[in-house]
């Protein structure tokens, strides 16, 4: 959520923003309404003030044996105004909370300019593009082929958009997420944490997944919900607290299945596994200083970029423009991994620097340390980052599509050979 105070003071600076996003300008909307609000804040603050003479006037007059009549008569008038104001104020509160809330978030400055992905800013390119002999399968006929891989069996458990995995298929899932989180742990610091993956509605909206995005997630009837990544619990795990500045920067990762119901997706990657309704990801979340979030953002994206060199994948770094950012982020990396059946790059990961926009949803601040002269400093909102280390998904495609053979087999990267237990190959049995 954005800063009201900044809308008051510098209202040309959200309009200007929104319009880097391609989006109509709201200034001047949220300001009247800010001002409504405040207006009746005032009324009420008068009334109060009226309620409590009057209340002091009826004590004295009754001390002293006077007629109590009006006084009584006028406070009753008070105390029904004072609570239709309430309720006006409340409804006027709700709805500027509400129109904020669906505010996205202020772009960075080094953000790239452009309306759409067509303006994304390419960064680097890593990695040697594989060369074959033969025409390269797409990872669902590998998969497929291999008698490994079958959306059949689970569309009839539970709909389109999800994959049954087997044998050696199965164990990659479980062997990427066990690597990934070893490098994160032991090589960047990151805290492994072992989370719900159903969340209440306060922990959805601490990072913007609600409520403008309420028809891509699943609830419960229960009225749970499913996380779409592990980011909402890891960044929710600071929420209504206040760190010690010396504690900072505070850094999680989490292996997690997660759950979109994409309806904004319709007829986009319907085969495979690029675009599915469940999915395993490995997320980073950082909880940093200010000063130090741009350094983090970029310390992030390495720690992605590390699992891709691991695995020897092809890929190359995307700066995105203001018009295809997240909604809660100010600047984002896609990186984007070659897939040789498409003949192209597809986004595996996506690191965002959040700035304060979902500290100030959540209340998560921090109390910076003391200064010379001892004077305890007042507290300020942290800063969030958020970023896929990676989706296991989309990794799994990857290598079937990079690493493999003419015979339909798939070499397993070396590096991932100690975690399937000494598997080298994936072959049809």
């Amino acid at each position: 959520m954005l800063d009201l105070k900044l809308i008051r003071t510098n209202p040309e600076i959200l309009d200007a923003s929104l319009k880097r996003r391609g989006k109509s300008p709201i200034a001047q909307q949220i300001l009247a309404m800010d001002e409504s609000y405040r207006s009746v804040l005032t009324d009420l603050q008068e009334l109060q003030t009226k309620r409590n003479q009057l209340a002091k006037a009826f004590g004295e007059a009754k001390r002293t044996g006077q007629d109590t009549t009006t006084l009584a008569a006028e406070a009753e008038q008070v105390k029904v105004s004072i609570a239709a104001l309430e309720a006006k104020l409340n409804e006027l509160n709700q709805v500027l909370n509400d129109e904020l809330s669906g505010i996205p978030n202020l772009v960075a400055e080094d953000t790239p300019e452009g309306l759409d992905e067509a303006a994304n800013v390419e960064v680097s390119r890593v990695g040697t593009l594989p060369s074959f002999e033969f025409e390269p399968k797409a990872h669902y006929d590998l998969g497929e082929a291999l008698g490994k891989m079958d959306f059949e069996v689970a569309a009839k458990l539970a709909g389109s958009r999800f994959v049954v995995l087997y044998s050696e298929l199965a164990r990659l899932e479980r062997a990427l997420a066990a690597f990934m989180l070893d490098i994160h742990t032991k090589k960047y610091g990151y805290q492994e944490v072992y989370t719900p993956i159903l969340v209440n509605e306060k922990t959805m909206y601490g990072t913007g997944q609600l409520p403008k995005f309420r028809e891509d997630q699943f609830q419960t009837t229960s009225g749970y919900w499913m996380i779409p990544t592990a980011e909402v619990v890891l960044t929710n795990l600071v929420a209504e607290t206040i760190q010690a500045e010396e504690q900072l920067p505070l850094r999680f990762t989490s292996y997690t299945p997660c759950f979109r119901a994409e309806a904004g997706a319709a007829g986009r990657d319907t085969r495979g596994m690029i675009r599915q309704h469940q999915f395993g990801k490995v997320e980073l979340v950082s909880i940093t200083h200010p000063n130090e979030a741009k350094a983090e953002h970029e310390r992030m994206r390495s720690a992605a970029e590390d699992v891709l060199q691991n695995l020897e994948l092809p890929y190359r770094v995307m700066a995105l423009c203001a018009g295809d950012l997240g909604f809660a982020a100010q600047k984002t990396y896609d990186l984007e991994v070659w897939l040789p059946s498409q003949n192209t790059y597809r986004e595996i990961s996506s690191c965002s620097n959040c700035g304060d926009f979902q500290a100030r949803r959540m209340n998560a601040r921090f109390r910076p340390q003391a200064s010379a002269d001892n004077q305890k400093p007042g507290t300020e909102f942290i800063h969030t980052l958020n970023g896929s280390g990676l989706a296991i998904g989309r990794t799994i495609v990857a290598i079937l599509e990079n690493y493999q053979r003419q015979d339909g087999s798939i070499a397993i990267p070396t590096v991932l050979i100690p975690y399937m237990g000494g598997v080298e190959v994936i072959a049809k049995k």
